[in-house]
C-alpha cells in the first residue's frame, strides 16, 4: 500500500481532498498536516482535526509557525491584526489577481514542509487542494507554480517526492459535488476568513463557497440556507 500526505487547513477544498484521496486513490495510510501560520483565527484547525478523525488517518500533525505570521504581518489581511479581511466585493479589478489577502510565498512553505515531512517516513506523493478560483486568483495555485515545485522535488536523489492538486482546474461547485457523493461532512469545515462565530458571507473565501451551494442547489449546513 502506497502513503501519502495531505495539506489539511479543515476548510472545503482540503477536507474533501483528503475523503478524495482515501476513496480515489486508495492511499494508505494518510497522514495529514495542519499548519498554523499565525493567522487571524483558528476556526479551521479544529474542523481539520473533525476531518482527520472521520477519514481515519494515521497521523495528524498540526505544526505551529506563528512567527511566520509575524513575519509576513503588513504583508496580508490574514495576518495583520490591524486590517480588516475585505469584502470580496469591494476588491478592485486590479487586485483580483493577488488579493491583499494572499500570503508571500505561504504555500511554498507548506509544501516544502510536507515533502520534507514525507520525504523523512519514505513518502512519494503529496497533496493540497489548491482550487481554480473564479474571481480572484493566487499563483501558487497555479498549474505552472504546480509544475515548476515539482521539477525542483524532481532533483532529489534518493526520495523524488511528487506534489497533486487534483482541482486545482475544477471550480468550487465540481469540487463540491465530490465530497457530497463522498459523504463529506461540510458543517465540521470553514471556510471564512474572518473566523467569527458564524461565516460573514462577503470576504472571497466565504463567496465562493456560498456560490458553490447555491450551483448545486444545496444548503450550506454552516448557513443553513441557500444565498439569494
Amino acid at each position: 500500500m502506497k502513503s501519502a500526505v495531505i495539506l489539511l487547513s479543515g476548510g472545503l477544498d482540503s477536507s474533501t481532498l483528503l475523503h478524495y484521496v482515501k476513496s480515489k486513490f486508495a492511499f494508505q495510510p494518510l497522514h495529514a498536516l495542519t499548519i498554523r501560520y499565525g493567522q487571524k483565527h483558528a476556526r479551521e484547525t479544529t474542523c481539520a482535526a473533525a476531518q482527520a478523525r472521520a477519514a481515519g488517518v494515521e497521523a495528524h500533525q498540526q505544526i505551529d509557525l506563528a512567527f511566520f505570521g509575524k513575519m509576513m504581518a503588513a504583508a496580508s489581511t490574514l495576518t495583520d491584526p490591524d486590517r480588516p479581511v475585505p469584502a470580496l466585493a469591494e476588491l478592485p479589478p486590479g487586485q483580483l489577481d493577488q488579493p491583499p489577502t494572499y500570503v508571500p510565498n505561504r504555500n511554498m512553505l507548506f509544501l516544502a514542509l510536507a515533502a520534507a515531512y514525507a520525504e523523512a517516513r519514505g513518502i512519494a506523493d503529496v497533496f493540497y487542494g489548491a482550487q481554480l478560483q473564479d474571481r480572484y486568483g493566487y499563483w501558487d495555485c497555479t498549474v505552472e507554480f504546480l509544475d515548476r515545485m515539482n521539477a525542483v522535488l524532481g532533483l532529489n536523489r534518493r526520495q523524488p517526492i511528487v506534489l497533486h492538486a487534483p482541482f486545482m482546474t475544477m471550480h468550487k461547485s465540481e469540487i463540491l459535488k465530490i465530497g457530497m457523493d463522498l459523504g463529506v461532512d461540510y458543517a465540521a469545515t470553514w471556510s471564512c476568513y474572518r473566523g467569527q462565530d458564524k461565516p460573514c458571507g462577503v470576504c472571497p473565501s466565504c463567496v465562493e463557497r456560498r456560490t458553490a451551494f447555491e450551483a448545486l442547489q444545496v444548503a450550506d449546513p454552516l448557513t443553513g440556507g441557500i444565498s439569494r
